[in-house]
């Protein structure tokens, strides 16, 4: 398993390299100038190319990236063009936000879906079977704003049982209040995770139920329930085990649509704010972000499944 971790880490490197290359010349090649950003209607030309010189956008682009590149392994992500406080530390400060709403969600989409899966995969083609699947073809193709804006219609607007925009209700600092406010978010990003994690948990169990060692728990008097939730439920969770990991992503960005729609003050508002107002360095410093906890995430689903199969620790 350490030569597992050390191969995967060493394999980052390029990974990296390509990942904020790829990242800044999006950025690059996006339509606008930042510098407009600072312009005002009196200004001499000069004083735009002072600040564009102050920038450092007056320097070719491989030397921008180079320049880029130092600063990040310095620590240092660059400063807002907006707020002018530095990217890591906004970052930083909004990560528990986000970090705490997907974990919810992820957590809640995941435990929902082991049975609902098995159980689906378990009577396939039965009337279970079919209500399962509708309900996850449903959360596959409902888009996500459109959701959060009925929920928030109906629960909000009409019914005032839950509060429908921020995470804290002005002068009130409990525990009970942030609960409050997420519980419409983290039902909507539950609800497209589940549908995913449904699907796979099903294909799954059906593949797993035509294997060897089924009829030979049944021939031993194994229970249906039994089979399912004690030995096919180990091999089913393997694939399930790569999406959490690839989930990661989505912890870092945040669900962008979902914390804009309800306000959510997450790392997912902070980029629209910042693809809004064309703050470069804000938009660089998410990209990457979010890219390095994509990896991250890779290499604890590889660690996850040296722990569930140990074939794997075998073959290394």
């Amino acid at each position: 398993m350490r030569q597992l971790i050390i191969r995967r880490l060493l394999q980052t490197i390029p990974m990296l390299i390509f990942v904020s290359i790829a990242c800044f010349a999006m950025v690059k090649l996006a339509p606008g100038d930042p510098v407009l950003s600072f312009v005002t209607p009196n200004m001499h030309a000069e004083d735009i190319e002072r600040i564009r010189h102050n920038l450092g956008l007056d320097k070719p682009a491989y030397v921008q990236y180079l320049i880029w590149i130092k600063e990040i392994l310095s620590g240092n992500l660059g400063y807002s063009l907006i707020n002018h406080q530095p990217v890591l530390d906004q970052i930083v400060e909004r990560l528990p936000a986000t970090a705490g709403l997907m974990g919810v969600s992820i957590g809640l989409a995941f435990l929902l879906a082991i049975p609902l899966g098995l159980i689906a995969g378990a009577n396939r083609n039965r009337w279970v079977d079919k209500l399962i699947n509708l309900f996850s073809y449903i959360g596959i193709s409902v888009p996500l704003f459109w959701l959060a804006m009925l929920l928030m219609y109906f629960f909000s607007v009409k019914l005032h049982w839950l509060p429908s925009m921020g995470m804290r209700t002005i002068g009130i600092h409990s525990v009970f209040d942030v609960i409050k406010h997420g519980i419409l978010p983290c039902f909507v990003l539950a609800f497209g995770f589940l549908a995913v994690y449904v699907r796979y948990i099903r294909s799954s169990t059906i593949g797993q139920l035509k294997e060897d060692y089924v009829q030979i728990q049944y021939a031993f008097g194994s229970t249906k329930r039994t089979v399912l939730f004690r030995h096919v439920l180990k091999h089913v969770l393997l694939p399930v085990i790569t999406l959490l990991g690839m989930s990661l992503a989505d912890l870092v960005t945040g669900a962008i649509v979902t914390e804009t729609v309800f306000s959510w003050p997450g790392i997912g508002s902070l980029g629209m704010t910042a693809v809004r107002g064309m703050d470069y360095p804000v938009i660089m410093g998410i990209t990457l972000f979010s890219s390095v906890m994509l990896i991250v995430g890779n290499l604890v689903a590889d660690i996850l499944y040296g722990i569930a199969d140990p074939r794997i620790k075998t073959r290394g």
